[in-house]
């Protein structure tokens, strides 16, 4: 043992001197990762000969990763080697975190891609390959059923299905059976308003049509739940679900019971009598709330999905020169971001006052660039309450996140040092842009069919689902990782359901 850790300790006295403290810290872990692989291949007398020249960053990034995965099997089987291993495996471990904060300017990286990648290792330490494309795949697959019901949820409003359920139960609701059932929830729907103003001519037949679909959709986001908790209690039981990604996936359960509150929060303020409205429709604020709240358990769903599939995102092993690409890419990366879910939110606006319905002529609204009407309200109101405003302002941000996605496509293409993947990112969020700002034109020339309008929500989750990924691509630092702030807190689960009880009582409380 005396002597393994004076080899190392000599290997470690041969390496280039580095004026910064960091890149000596790095390259001792390189130099651990090497003699660890040596170890684990029976040639330890290799390690005396030029092990310091041996260090590529792309090797080092590798080995850095078995370290903080804890991936030393392959050393263990060597008995005798054991306790070495553990203590190198302890030894860079720890290099590997005292890499959070410092500078690498010297070795030409950027301050903070190890740490990173350190930190998105953390979720998978020490699961095996095997478990972690099992949880990758129980995690896509909540991902796309997540994404399946925001489009369901977008068609049931579109059939304008969802106040056809009067009441909402945090269980779920038997459907009807009999005939004396059916017309049981038939009658308790002619008392709503929107019977009495808009579907006073509907029959029980056309009724049943808009009763199912409001509860598939109810049906289809609870056995989101418990595909989600099931899977997750089987990967806890066996030991697969470390405590950060624990922490991570209570908090996405309890964001999901939490939208079912905030949906059926929607849904009441459409069974009230209307007031400025005509038309019975839902609140388009808490319908843009509902939609939010989807995106952002998407968004944390996606994210999660991407860390434990890809710890290491390829900026950490392409080199410096695509480190630095990558930050620069991501500057101007997450304005666009926000400008496109800015854009996609200001849509839930439209569609909750029916502002597709009006002005369906492009790129002119009915003759004019900005209508007569558009000042027809006063304050906040106009912005958010009135057709006219409404929509332009969803038409300027649509323009804007077009003409900036192509810019971004521009920008980054440009730079040859990009990490592939990146590259390609940037190439189908640039055509996904351009096909969504032509869907969403034929949706409002055709006045708002069902097809179109619920393939244009779908599009708009599809470019969130792109730009998530170029983000994750080129992220500087894990703090961009949703909801990474509350996951990183001692009590973060207590937190989440603090707000899941107040979202709770804000419903209570309004009905």
């Amino acid at each position: 043992m005396s002597k393994l850790r004076t080899l190392l300790r000599a290997a470690v006295a041969t390496a280039p001197s580095f004026s910064v403290v960091s890149s000596v810290v790095r390259t001792e872990a390189e130099i651990a990762g090497n003699f660890l692989r040596a170890m684990a291949t029976q040639r330890v007398p290799s390690m005396a000969t030029g092990l310091a020249s041996r260090c590529p960053a792309a090797l080092s990034a590798r080995w850095m990763h078995t370290f903080s995965s804890g991936s030393v099997t392959s050393v263990k089987q060597h008995g005798s080697y054991s306790s070495i291993a553990a203590l190198l495996s302890r030894q860079a471990r720890q290099l590997a975190f005292q890499q959070r904060g410092l500078s690498t300017v010297a070795a030409g990286g950027t301050p903070s891609s190890f740490s990173a990648a350190t930190a998105a290792a953390a979720l998978t330490a020490g699961l095996s390959p095997g478990t972690r494309r099992a949880l990758t795949i129980w995690l896509a697959g909540g991902s796309a059923w997540v994404f399946s019901m925001v489009v369901i949820g977008g068609i049931t409003r579109l059939t304008r299905s969802g106040l056809s359920m009067t009441d909402w139960k945090f269980t779920g609701e038997k459907p009807p059976r009999t005939k004396e059932e059916w017309q049981a929830e038939f009658d308790r729907y002619q008392l709503s308003p929107e019977f009495k103003l808009v579907n006073s001519t509907m029959d029980l037949e056309d009724f049943k049509f808009i009763y199912w679909m409001e509860w598939g959709h109810r049906m289809w986001g609870r056995a989101l739940g418990i595909c989600f908790a099931v899977p997750c209690a089987i990967f806890a039981a066996r030991g697969c679900i470390t405590r950060p990604l624990a922490r991570r996936l209570g908090i996405l359960f309890l964001m999901g019971g939490s939208q079912g509150l905030v949906g059926w929060w929607m849904v009441r303020s459409g069974l009230i009598e209307p007031t400025d409205n005509k038309v019975p429709r839902v609140s388009s604020y808490r319908l843009a709330a509902h939609l939010t709240s989807a995106f952002a358990i998407y968004a944390t769903m996606i994210w999660t999905t991407l860390s434990v599939a890809f710890p290491y995102p390829p900026v950490v092993t392409a080199g410096p020169p695509a480190a630095r690409a990558a930050a620069a890419l991501y500057k101007v990366a997450l304005p666009a971001a926000v400008l496109l879910g800015t854009t996609a939110i200001s849509g839930a606006f439209v569609a909750g006052i029916d502002a597709g319905h009006a002005y369906n002529t492009f790129p002119d609204m009915n003759g004019q660039w900005i209508p007569k009407e558009y000042f027809d309200m006063t304050g906040w109101r106009n912005i958010f309450e009135n057709t006219a405003a409404v929509q332009l302002h969803h038409r300027l941000l649509a323009l804007t996140t077009l003409c900036t996605s192509l810019a971004l496509w521009r920008y980054g293409t440009r730079m040859p040092d990009l990490p592939r993947a990146s590259r390609l990112l940037l190439h189908t969020l640039a055509a996904g842009v351009a096909c969504q700002v032509s869907l969403g034109v034929a949706t409002l020339l055709t006045y708002v069919p069902v097809s179109l309008g619920s393939a244009h929500q779908a599009g708009a989750m599809t470019l969130f689902t792109i730009m998530l990924s170029l983000l994750y691509t080129v992220r500087p630092a894990p703090t961009l990782a949703p909801f990474r702030l509350l996951a990183s807190m001692p009590l973060s689960t207590t937190s989440a359901a603090v707000a899941v009880m107040a979202v709770g009582g804000a419903v209570a409380n309004s009905a």
